[in-house]
């Protein structure tokens, strides 16, 4: 059977689920409640034996599905919906802001890189005011999580040292309000600096990357940021379009302990890093596929 590339799948939320369901009507579930429980302005008065109803809304949402042969085919997909939106933005303050989300090992650096060089070189047939001999500006830029990682200086400075140093990937370990501010910022002004990671001191690297007024597309990529939680449910908030990679959990996790030994750890080291982090970080990371908008099939090939 041939699956579409992008496809829907329907989500559902019912905050009433406690509630004992009596019917459904046109989309909504009904509930039927003891009278003494329903305000008098809430009674649904027919006949004197009507009883009081409370309805609520059983939401559908569709998740679009994009999947293909291979990655590449997936990086053009994706580029080609996110252009014509690029496109029509003409104000310079005006930015699409994606959020990129998925486990260790998912491959979020890659897509998001390849989807930005790819809206990059499409950008020239969308803006034809361009002349042929000059190169149009960049308009998509990658925002990487990685640079909001805590100082291992804040590390340190934590009760339990050792830990924090093990746990370093965690959502704990990371600066969440500081990247809330510079998404603000982003959107406000149209411009900002955010800090990237240096891999090999080990620490964020101060206002080295710097998204402009020129960029209408911006990748955010990292673990954490579609949580539900305190600062990190606020950075969710702030994006356009919310994607996740769906990737087999053991599949990344290998990509993650190979990761691991080509930096120089040993193979029980890594295999001890990811048991002990990775796994218990992507897992976490796995849940919050559920309030993506766009979910990307990860093909190992």
């Amino acid at each position: 059977m041939e699956v579409s590339s992008f496809s829907t799948v329907p989500r559902y939320c019912n905050s009433r689920s406690s509630v004992p369901e009596s019917s459904r009507f046109r989309g909504f579930k009904v509930h039927l409640l003891d009278q003494s429980l329903v305000p008098l302005h809430l009674s649904i008065r027919k006949r004197k034996t009507t009883p009081r109803f409370l309805i609520s809304c059983s939401q559908k949402k569709d998740v679009t599905v994009v999947d293909g042969s291979c990655m590449d085919e997936i990086y053009d997909k994706l580029a080609e919906r996110l252009v014509p939106t690029a496109a029509a933005m003409f104000s310079p303050n005006l930015k699409r802001l994606v959020g990129l989300a998925g486990p260790p090992g998912a491959g979020k650096s890659t897509l998001a890189n390849e989807v930005v060089r790819r809206v990059n070189k499409l950008w020239p047939q969308k803006a034809s005011s361009f002349d042929a001999e000059v190169k149009p500006p960049d308009v998509a830029i990658v925002l990487p999580m990685d640079g909001f990682h805590l100082y291992r200086s804040q590390l340190d400075a934590m009760e339990d040292p050792k830990e924090a140093h093990a746990r370093r990937g965690a959502p704990w370990t990371f600066d969440p309000a500081l990247l809330l501010n510079c998404l603000k910022k982003l959107k406000n002004e149209g411009s900002v600096y955010v800090p990237s990671f240096d891999h090999g001191v080990g620490d964020p690297v101060e206002d080295d990357i710097f998204v402009s007024l020129q960029h209408k597309v911006v990748i955010v990529e990292g673990n954490y940021i579609l949580l539900e939680e305190g600062s990190w449910k606020d950075i969710s908030d702030m994006f356009d379009e919310k994607w996740f990679i769906d990737v087999n959990l053991d599949t990344a996790m290998q990509r993650v302990e190979n990761r691991h030994i080509s930096t120089g750890k040993p193979p029980d080291v890594a295999k001890w890093r990811v048991d002990y982090n990775d796994r218990p970080n992507a897992e976490l990371i796995i849940k919050s596929k559920t309030n993506a908008d766009l979910l990307i099939r990860s093909i190992n090939i």
